[in-house]
């Protein structure tokens, strides 16, 4: 079948160093692009993380130091990365957790532009997990009868998250093939999140809170209103790039209207 969209969605993938969005570094992105016209394209490139990859995770994606030795760096594509993806809405696999927060942090360290404003984000996972509660190797094999022999190669995973996502679109009755349906259909957290690692949320109100800590609830205005040292904490923390990014705009909007 053929996804019914409105622009374009890019579906991708990240292997890394290890876990730590704040400190971790991407060594392999996976991107499969489907424009509104049914065209597809995919890129797929290794980077040079500048850091070493830890043992635990060579043995999950079986990329070694050797073996992106000599690939570019983030900083050396990160401007092709993003004109690939242009203004295409994102899909993924558990991607709103690791590899959306990842792909935006990493960016920001290389001080590549890229906003998340407007962008439609489906989670396939979600729908996995609302519909049949198992992983990507089982959801590809339920609804696409296939086995994932290359588990954990980002072209693999993203191509079979794509497909995975195609085969959900025909099964379900109730999911319609549109982008901003399925979006609200999950129940997309991106919706809430203030800082896409969920440090920051907005309340019913839809005023940002923190949503950790001491101060978990409160509305983060006020916190650096009543202890301005907070601020200072946080910004010399080990705190995601974005997170930091976040809180100083809310910090700049107080200033603005005071």
């Amino acid at each position: 079948m053929q996804l019914a969209l409105k622009k374009p969605i890019v579906f991708f993938d990240l292997e890394t160093t290890g876990l730590n969005i704040g400190q971790d570094r991407i060594v392999e992105i996976s991107l499969h692009k489907v424009e509104p016209n049914g065209n597809e394209s995919t890129k797929t490139m290794r980077l040079n993380p500048e850091m070493p990859i830890s043992a635990e995770s060579t043995a999950i994606h079986g990329i070694s130091n050797e073996d992106v030795a000599n690939s570019p760096t983030l900083k050396q594509v990160a401007s092709d990365i993003v004109q690939f993806i242009g203004g295409s809405d994102l899909g993924g696999f558990n991607l709103l957790k690791f590899d959306v927060p990842m792909l935006v942090e990493e960016f920001l360290r290389v001080e590549q532009d890229f906003d998340l404003k407007n962008r439609r984000i489906i989670d396939v996972q979600r729908i996995f997990h609302i519909m049949e509660q198992r992983n990507l190797v089982a959801a590809y094999k339920f609804y696409c009868d296939k086995s994932l022999d290359d588990a954990h190669s980002a072209e693999a995973d993203t191509i079979a998250t794509y497909e995975v996502y195609k085969a959900q679109i025909e099964r379900y009755e109730e999911l319609e093939n549109d982008t901003e349906f399925v979006h609200e259909f999950t129940g997309s957290p991106s919706d809430v999140l203030v800082d896409i690692a969920g440090r920051f949320v907005k309340n019913e109100q839809g005023i940002p809170v923190f949503n950790f800590g001491k101060h978990k609830g409160r509305p983060v205005e006020e916190v650096l209103e009543r202890d301005p040292g907070y601020y200072g904490w946080m910004m010399q923390g080990d705190f995601p790039l974005y997170t930091k990014k976040k809180l100083t705009e809310i910090r700049l909007n107080m200033k603005m209207k005071a």
